[in-house]
C-alpha cells in the first residue's frame, strides 16, 4: 500500500489538472471568502468552470487539507451549513472530530478523520459534479507544491519545536536548515497527494473501509494515535436540521448541536441592539448548554436547543476553558446556493504527528480537549439569499460570527476590533438570484484571508 501511494504521489496517477469541461459560465459566478487564499482560489475556479456552491465548498475544504494542515488536514473534522433557493431552512452537515475506542491506551490519541466523509455527504446532497473531480485540485496542489501562506506560517512558528522533533512532520514542515517553513516557502506533500489520488480512484469510502483505511490505521497506531479499522468504519457524518430563527423579516439558519457554536452565535445575534452590541455572550450560552448535556452522552437534542431559542431562556455558564483553533469559509454561487463551514484539528496540527505513508496530519481526539465553537449562519428572504457568516477565534468565535452576520445582513463592513476573532461573510443586500452587482465578500483584514467576487467570461 505504501508503495502504491508513493507511486501515485510521484506521478500524480494522471495528467488532468482541472475539472472536466463544463458548460461555459459567463458574468457573475459567485462569492468566496476563506482564511486561506490559495484554497479560496480553488473554489473560485470551480465556480468559473460551472460548479455550484457545494462543489466549490467541497473543493475548498479539501484544498485546505493541503494548504492549511494546521487547522484542516484530512485528519480534521467540522460542520457545514448548506442552503439553496427553494429550501425552507437548508441542511446542516455535522462531521466533528471523533474519539477512537482505544483513546485511554494511546500515547497521543488521534481523532477519526471526518473531513472527507463530511464534505462528501454535503456535496452529494447539494453538489452537481462527480466527487472524484472535486478531489483533483487538492491532489494537484499536494503534488506540485504550494507556497506557505501567512496563517500557516504563523501556526508553524507557534508549534515549531514539537514539529521539528518528529521525523515525519519535520519532513513536511522543515526547510532543511533546522527551521520550519516560512511564508512563501514551497511545501510539497507527495504522500498526501498519493492518498488523495487513491480516494479519487477508489472513492472516499476507501479511507474508511478499504485498503487506504488499513494503511492509515496502521500508520496511526505507529504514531501513537490508537485508531482502529472499527473506528473508521463506524464514524459517519450526519445531516441534521439547523437551528432557525426569524428576525427582521429574514429566516436565518445556524449550525445545530453538537456543533454548539451555532447556538452561541444565534443567542448573541438575537440579543444585539441596533448598534451591534450583544446583551448575551455566545461563549456563556454554550458553556451553560454544555453543562446541561453532562451525562447525556450522545443524546444531544437539536429540538431542546431550538426550544431555548424559541422561548428566549438562554442557559448561561462561566467562561469555557481555552478552546482549539479552527478555520472557516463561505461560498455562494450565482443562483444563491450557499455553503458556510467551520473546520478544526482540535489543536494546532492536531497531535503533531503524521500517519506515515498517507501524509495525513492527525487531528487530536476530543476526549482530552474541549470541542471548538464552530459557527455558520445563512440568512434568506423567501427564495432569495441575503447573507452568510462564519468565524474562527477560539472562545470568541460565536460572538464574532454574530457581529459579522449582523453586518452582512445590513450590507455593511463591520468595525474591526482588537479581538482575536476572525470573521468571513458574504452579503447580497439586493438578494440572489437578483442584483449580483451589490454582492460582496468580507474577511477580517487583520488576517491572511481572501474574499473573491468571481466573474468569468468566454
Amino acid at each position: 500500500m505504501a508503495a502504491l501511494l508513493m507511486a501515485c504521489s510521484l506521478s500524480a496517477c494522471g495528467s488532468d489538472h482541472d475539472l472536466p469541461a463544463q458548460p461555459a459560465v459567463t458574468g457573475f459566478v459567485g462569492e468566496v471568502v476563506a482564511d486561506e487564499p490559495q484554497a479560496a482560489l480553488v473554489a473560485r475556479d470551480v465556480l468559473a468552470q460551472g460548479g455550484n456552491a457545494a462543489d466549490a465548498a467541497a473543493a475548498l475544504g479539501l484544498a485546505l487539507s493541503v494548504t492549511l494542515p494546521s487547522r484542516a488536514s484530512l485528519g480534521s473534522g467540522g460542520a457545514c451549513l448548506a442552503w439553496r433557493p427553494g429550501d425552507a431552512q437548508g441542511q446542516a452537515f455535522v462531521f466533528l472530530p471523533r474519539a477512537g475506542q482505544a483513546d485511554a491506551k494511546s500515547d497521543r490519541p488521534a481523532a477519526v478523520p471526518m473531513l472527507a466523509r463530511g464534505l462528501y455527504l454535503m456535496q452529494l446532497r447539494y453538489g452537481s459534479v462527480d466527487f472524484a473531480d472535486i478531489i483533483l485540485p487538492a491532489r494537484n496542489l499536494a503534488t506540485d507544491g504550494v507556497p506557505v501562506g501567512g496563517l500557516l506560517a504563523s501556526d508553524l512558528v507557534a508549534v515549531q519545536a514539537p514539529l521539528l522533533a518528529d521525523e515525519k512532520t519535520r519532513a513536511i514542515f522543515s526547510n532543511g536548515s533546522g527551521s520550519v517553513l516560512a511564508a512563501n516557502d514551497l511545501m510539497v506533500q507527495p504522500r498526501l497527494a498519493g492518498a488523495l489520488e487513491r480516494m479519487r480512484i477508489a472513492g472516499v469510502g476507501d479511507l474508511y473501509t478499504g485498503a487506504l483505511a488499513q494503511s492509515f490505521t496502521q500508520a496511526t497506531q505507529a504514531a501513537g494515535g490508537g485508531l482502529t479499522t472499527a473506528d473508521m468504519r463506524g464514524s459517519l457524518a450526519s445531516a441534521e436540521q439547523p437551528l432557525t430563527v426569524r428576525s427582521d423579516g429574514l429566516d436565518i439558519s445556524f449550525l445545530p448541536p453538537p456543533a454548539d457554536g451555532g447556538l452561541g452565535t444565534a443567542a448573541s445575534y438575537l440579543s444585539m441592539d441596533a448598534h451591534g452590541h450583544a446583551g448575551v455572550r455566545g461563549e456563556a450560552v454554550v458553556s451553560g448548554w454544555r453543562a446541561r448535556q453532562t451525562g447525556k452522552g450522545a443524546a444531544v437534542s437539536v429540538a431542546d436547543a431550538q426550544a431555548l431559542l424559541d422561548n428566549g431562556h438562554m442557559p448561561s455558564g462561566s467562561a469555557l476553558p481555552s478552546l482549539p483553533a479552527s478555520t472557516s469559509f463561505v461560498v455562494t454561487d450565482r443562483t444563491g446556493e450557499t455553503v458556510s463551514c467551520g473546520l478544526t484539528m482540535n489543536n494546532l496540527f492536531g497531535t503533531g504527528r503524521v500517519a506515515g505513508a498517507t501524509g495525513i496530519v492527525l487531528g487530536a481526539s476530543p476526549v482530552r480537549r474541549p470541542l471548538p465553537l464552530l459557527t455558520a449562519a445563512i440568512a434568506h428572504q423567501g427564495t432569495s439569499f441575503r447573507a452568510a457568516a462564519t468565524a474562527s477565534g477560539q472562545n470568541v468565535a460565536a460572538d464574532t460570527a454574530a457581529i459579522a452576520l449582523r453586518s452582512a445582513v445590513a450590507g455593511q463592513r463591520p468595525i474591526v476590533t482588537q479581538g482575536v476573532g476572525r470573521a468571513n461573510f458574504v452579503s447580497c443586500p439586493a438578494g440572489l438570484p437578483g442584483d449580483s452587482g451589490k454582492c460582496f465578500g468580507w474577511t477580517d483584514p487583520r488576517g491572511s484571508g481572501l474574499a473573491v467576487s468571481s466573474s468569468h467570461t468566454k
